[in-house]
């Protein structure tokens, strides 16, 4: 058995290439092999998100802290709140991040196919996140 104390492991800034404002990864566990699975909590302040992305087996969300934003390819972006948890299925492209005004903290849970857990795509554009969730 390990256990990790909280603060032990290095705050991170979430790099350009990957997300849109100013992002905090703050690294919770990667399990050793055989198991796969990696968590992280990340914190969005206001305007930050990913980019669009898959995760070869799926992600996890467990959002903490705050109000943010998530949308799936072709669906409506919704509103998340502390207390939601959401599934993304595996190869399902999407982002996630705070609102315009509200930061945002989630535990992202995911797991590693192949040594690789995500796969980053484009930056969400200005128009695409601006556009909120439906009634906004």
């Amino acid at each position: 058995m390990k256990i990790f104390r909280n603060g032990s492991r290095p705050s991170q800034q979430g790099p350009a290439e990957w997300f849109t404002g100013s992002v905090r990864i703050d690294p919770l566990n990667t399990a050793p092999p055989p198991a796969r699975t990696g968590a992280a909590s990340v914190t969005f302040e206001p305007g930050a998100r990913t980019a669009w992305h898959t995760h070869p087996l799926g992600q996890t969300l467990v959002v903490t802290a705050g109000v943010g934003w998530t949308q799936c390819e072709g669906e409506p972006i919704v509103e998340i709140r502390a207390g939601d948890v959401i599934w993304c299925p595996p190869g399902h492209r999407h982002w996630h991040g705070a609102t315009p005004t509200t930061a945002m903290t989630h535990i992202a849970i995911q797991e590693a196919l192949d040594g690789k857990m995500v796969e980053w795509m484009e930056h969400v554009t200005d128009a695409q996140y601006l556009a909120g969730p439906p009634g906004e």
